[in-house]
């Protein structure tokens, strides 16, 4: 939208803006697991390779309810780390790091895998893709309405001074409105990582696999080499080991992922 706007396109910038959303929405919806693993690099898991997790999940599969068990993928990378993807459990992935698969002991595996499986079941992918869609669509109409206070505005210089306040209002919205939205965003991911947590445990039957789990993911130094910002909100952990000190409550504002003590504590709580 701001690109046609920036060509001078007019009107024209909103229709195409809304053509390209709709495409670019339609095929990360049907085609995320696909454009997610070629991303990350992942290879398919196989039974001779990865039997003990291929166990796991099937053994969640029939505890969860799920309907059909996801493929299997496996990311080579030291850090400890795990995502699900795909636009419903018929066509879901569950991807995880050889060094989660190293560091791990089954329980704690469980728990991981159990999380990511309570993901898919929470169709947690689809809801994504409804925020991100209105997010885009809350900075479009800002700006549109931005616009029309400043080139809409009445003639008559006796309104001057009060198209100049709603102009004002107008600009001071069309900052903020992004910003709004990001967070709005950002919460619903986080609320999203406690809900797959409480699923995890109703799977399992066993919250301190799954703490423990989390407290190894945070203390892990690895980067992982494949993250990068669009997929980073898809991990059970943050994949960008950065250490706020300070404004840690700002921090986590803008963060994808909640803390892990806060994390862990409603697990606990949960016990």
């Amino acid at each position: 939208y701001y690109i046609c706007m920036a060509l001078d396109l007019g009107e024209m910038s909103l229709f195409i803006a809304l053509i390209f959303s709709i495409a670019s929405t339609w095929g990360s919806y049907y085609y995320s697991d696909k454009i997610v693993l070629s991303l990350n690099k992942a290879r398919p898991a196989t039974k001779e390779e990865n039997q003990k997790l291929v166990n796991i999940l099937e053994a969640l599969v029939v505890s969860s309810g799920v309907s059909t068990t996801p493929r299997l993928y496996v990311v080579e990378d030291a850090q400890p780390n795990a995502f699900a993807t795909g636009r419903n459990p018929e066509n879901a992935v569950i991807c995880v790091t050889t060094g989660l698969l190293e560091k791990l002991d089954y329980y704690e595996l469980e728990g991981v895998i159990a999380h990511e499986l309570a993901h898919i079941k929470n169709y947690d992918i689809r809801l994504s893709a409804v925020v991100t869609v209105m997010v885009g669509l809350v900075v479009m109409l800002a700006d549109l309405c931005s616009r029309a206070m400043l080139y809409g505005g009445g003639r008559d210089s006796d309104n001057n001074k009060g198209n100049a306040i709603v102009m004002l209002i107008g600009a001071v919205l069309l900052l903020l409105s992004p910003i709004f939205s990001k967070l709005m965003q950002l919460a619903v991911s986080r609320r999203r990582e406690f809900l797959a947590d409480a699923t995890a445990v109703e799977f399992t039957r066993n919250p301190d696999g799954l703490i423990s789990a989390l407290q190894k993911l945070d203390a892990d130094s690895h980067k992982l080499e494949t993250a990068n910002s669009s997929t980073a909100h898809m991990y059970i952990a943050n994949p960008f080991k950065k250490k706020e000190k300070g404004l840690k409550k700002l921090a986590d504002w803008f963060s994808t992922h909640p803390s892990v003590e806060a994390r862990v504590e409603a697990l606990r709580n949960i016990k």
